[in-house]
Parts: structure tokens; sequence; C-alpha cells
């Protein structure tokens, strides 16, 4: 029923009717709906900013929150909201065609944060960190003025696994996203319903449904970021061992504090034999 003509969102207008298409969309949805629940993401009368920056996963993020508004499994009220931060050759019309002809309400913001990343960064540095700052500072200004509890952003499984090894590797501290976060004013929530989908499932959903994407690497993003060296690295592992990534990705979900050095998580001073 759901693939009627009359029975799906907008958004899903065009599917492929593959039968590996489809189970790819419901994967896709089960997993995001698995992370709602888990992590306790709904509230009542909610309103979300749903952050859309015209990448694969961001797309894919809407088309499922809209799937589980569209069945009545998410009670909440979904703003997309793209910040363009006016990079060089940045299409301004496209993501505002995209969502009026879905009728899918919708706020575009200008702001020119790119001239004060590059004129801050010295040249040969990365971008990203100073980037997403200023794009987070916006964020939760818009989600204020509309009224949104909480900033829903884009990022899967294997951000959450990159992250978690870049600060491992260079942060020296075993963190990463989660999938739910208070701001540090504690007015906003920052959720990220992708967090058990897989990146190639991304992929493979935005490409398959056609959506018009729009590349990352519109600032100049360099070669060789760090995150690109653990990903290659994430690569090489699944490659020689298919499913290691989710293996990796349980672990996250399966911490020993007491088989860890931390004595702040667990109070080993107070370990005492029997007799």
């Amino acid at each position: 029923m759901l693939d009627e003509t009359d029975d799906i969102h907008p958004l899903f207008a065009g599917a492929p009717k593959t039968t590996e298409f489809r189970k790819l969309r419901k994967r896709i949805v089960r997993h995001v709906r698995e992370a709602i629940e888990q992590y306790g993401m709904i509230e009542a009368r909610a309103k979300w900013l749903v952050c859309l920056s015209g990448g694969k996963d961001s797309y894919t993020l809407l088309a499922a929150l809209y799937e589980l508004q569209w069945r009545g499994l998410l009670p909440v009220e979904l703003l997309a909201c793209n910040l363009d931060q006016g990079q060089p050759g940045f299409p301004a019309t496209v993501l505002p065609d995209f969502l009026s002809a879905r009728g899918v309400p919708h706020r575009i913001e200008y702001q020119d944060t790119y001239s004060i990343v590059t004129d801050k960064v010295p040249r040969g540095r990365t971008y990203c960190a100073l980037c997403s700052r200023l794009r987070r500072g916006h964020l939760y200004r818009i989600a204020r003025e509309e009224g949104c509890s909480a900033v829903v952003l884009g990022h899967h499984r294997d951000d959450i696994l990159e992250t978690f090894f870049l600060n491992l590797f260079h942060g020296g501290r075993l963190a990463t996203m989660p999938p739910k976060l208070l701001n540090e004013e504690g007015d906003l929530f920052v959720y990220r319903p992708l967090a058990h989908v897989a990146e190639a499932d991304c992929d493979r959903f935005a490409r398959e449904m056609g959506y018009p994407i729009i590349p990352c690497d519109l600032c100049g993003s360099q070669e060789g970021l760090q995150r690109q060296q653990v990903k290659a690295i994430l690569d090489g592992w699944e490659a020689n061992a298919p499913g290691r990534r989710q293996v990796m990705f349980r672990a996250l979900m399966n911490a020993r504090p007491s088989h860890l050095l931390d004595p702040g998580l667990f109070d080993f001073g107070a370990l005492a034999r029997k007799g």
C-alpha cells in the first residue's frame, strides 16, 4: 500500500519498483526508527529543524523522517533548513526548488561564512573545524527563531566510526558523535537519526532516487584530511574482513568501563577481594 502513488510522500515520487530498492528503503527507515526509539528522541509537540546540505546523507535523512511521519510513526513537526554559506559555485536554487516541488516546509538561510573562514584560516590549513562551528551557531539560532526543540543532522554510522578513530588517533580520548546530545545552553537537542545507517546505503538510496546532489567540495576542501585518512583505513579493514565496520560500531554500544582505564567511569579503588 505504501508504494502506491496516492499513499507515499512526494519525496518518494518516482522511486524504483525493484525488490532490491524496496529492501534498501525499508532497511533505512527501520534503522532510523530504531535509533529514534532507542535514544529517546521523540518529545510531545516537538518541532525538528532538519538540516539539509544537498548531500546524499541529508536527502536520505529527510526522506526517512518523512516516511515515518507519513506512516504516523513520527509525531513531530518537520522543517527542512539549508544554510547557504556563500561557497563559490553553490547552486542556490536547487534545494528550494526541490523542496517546494515536493511540498516540504523549509527555510533557506544565506550567511557568508565562507569569506570568514578563508580570511581566518591560514593557507594550507583545513577549513572544516571553523566552518562547522560557524554553521552550528547559525543553525542553533535558526532553530530558536523557528520554535524548534531539536537540530537534526545527517551523520551516519560511518561518520560516527570515523570520529571515534579521529579522537582515538589524534585527540587522545574515547569519544564520538552521540545520536542524541544536549547543547551547551541546554535549550536544544542535537539528533542523529541515521546513526545506525551505513554510508553505502545512503549513497545508493540517494542515487537511485535521482536526488540533485550538491558536492561537498565547493569550499575547496583539501586532500589528505585526517578524516579521509581514517576513512581509507576503515575501507581497507572492511575490504579484508567484510562486516568489520558493523562489528566496531556495535562495540561503541557495548562499553565496559571496568575493562578500560578511566577512574572517572569506574571506581577501581573500591575493588576488594572477598574474604
